[in-house]
């Protein structure tokens, strides 16, 4: 569990160990990034000048989600530096899928230390996430009964109400549908590589869930308005204690890192999971000087010690494992969970990640052609005739 006793503390005093380095000719690193709410990106830009560096770096105003960075990023041809994103953002940057982005070579002196979490001489990882399905134990919810899935898809036969999304788009509803859709891939599908089946239980997923108009489906449980739901690792833990102690709710959820009316529902295919990671832009007309400083902040920001004090500002969990060991006396249960992004999908060499990078445009089509995740009950659209679909079709955006 985490090593709460004088932690921020230390990594305040780690922080401050970083050895300065002075921006070039006063050189202002541009930096894109979905990791973007105002909170992160004011911290970021205190504690890169307290270590020497000046940075530009826009906030979710101006730009929101991973598309949104990397749109922005490629349009404005100025980037020095990009961090978040996910593996399927990233294989596209590493391969030059967009026209004004190129990666520069570089690897960090804790290249070693991020594990698997790394495109090799191009990005590193920095953080780690996941996406959850967790349920309520206690007499709102299965009232002591545990629940155990061979498949995320499973859940529309579980017996009990789940809160699910109200749209197609979004970082966190698209990793949740890359779970839903896991045990369903098949290269040689039409349907953007995925059986017949996968979609019936997506759409069931759909048709049988509860929209309640949260963003996400953490507060819907708290509230108790639904027994099972949805929700991503980062915070986790602290919207749940903020909940429990906040005194405005009836019956909250209580008891962190260990539940005490919850619980992860544990699924036999484990979860997806991204890692948010950091590259270097070859950015045009930037001199030799100037990237050696923009080499310098990557470094920095990766470092554990920085990454230390990221992670206990934000609640996040680090790749970097010296970060992990300084952090951590066991990985936290939603951490433990098996990882199914990186495992090879049958039929290709790809792991899922990069199925999903493959796939996703097609996906995204099919349900917004199709007129999943709709927010109104009431006004449902009809269940497709799965067998006579037009798939080369729907796998176009309209």
């Amino acid at each position: 569990m985490k090593k709460f006793l004088a932690l921020t503390l230390a990594a305040m005093m780690l922080l401050a160990l970083v050895p300065v380095v002075a921006s070039a000719d006063g050189y202002v690193i541009r930096i894109y990034s979905n990791s973007n709410s105002p909170e992160r990106t004011t911290w970021l830009i205190n504690a890169a000048a307290e270590a020497g560096f000046t940075i530009s770096i826009d906030d979710n105003s101006v730009y929101s989600g991973d598309t949104g960075a990397v749109q922005a990023a490629n349009e404005n041809k100025d980037a020095d530096i990009i961090f978040g994103l996910n593996e399927v953002r990233w294989s596209q940057l590493v391969n030059g899928q967009y026209e004004n982005l190129t990666i520069m070579d570089w690897t960090p002196s804790w290249a070693e230390e991020v594990g698997q979490y790394k495109f090799e001489g191009k990005a590193y990882g920095l953080v780690i996430q996941n996406i959850l399905m967790l349920y309520r134990t206690d007499e709102y919810g299965t009232n002591g009964e545990a629940l155990h899935f061979a498949h995320w898809g499973d859940i529309v036969n579980c017996g009990y109400t789940w809160y699910r999304q109200g749209k197609v788009g979004g970082t966190t509803n698209a990793n949740i549908n890359n779970a839903m859709l896991y045990a369903y891939t098949d290269p040689e599908s039409p349907a953007g590589g995925i059986s017949l089946e996968g979609w019936k239980t997506l759409w069931a997923y759909c048709a049988g869930g509860t929209f309640t108009g949260d963003s996400y489906g953490l507060e819907p449980l708290i509230r108790g308005d639904v027994q099972v739901s949805t929700f991503y690792s980062s915070s986790l833990y602290g919207n749940i204690y903020a909940a429990a102690t906040a005194g405005t709710y009836e019956h909250p959820l209580q008891g962190v890192p260990n539940g005490e009316n919850w619980q992860l529902v544990e699924i036999d295919d484990g979860t997806y999971y991204i890692a948010e990671y950091i590259g270097v832009v070859d950015r045009p007309g930037r001199t030799e000087e100037e990237t050696e400083t923009v080499k310098a902040f990557a470094e920095w920001f990766g470092s554990a010690e920085v990454q230390i004090a990221w992670s206990e500002e934000f609640d996040s969990y680090p790749c970097n494992s010296a970060a992990v060991a300084e952090l951590y006396d066991e990985v936290p249960p939603i951490y433990a969970i098996p990882n199914c992004s990186l495992t090879i999908v049958p039929g290709t060499d790809m792991t899922y990640a990069e199925y999903v990078g493959a796939h996703s445009a097609e996906w995204t089509n099919i349900m917004t052609n199709l007129g999943f995740y709709w927010a109104d009950n009431a006004n449902a659209p009809a269940e497709p005739d799965w067998e006579n679909l037009d798939w080369a079709t729907l796998t176009q955006k309209k």
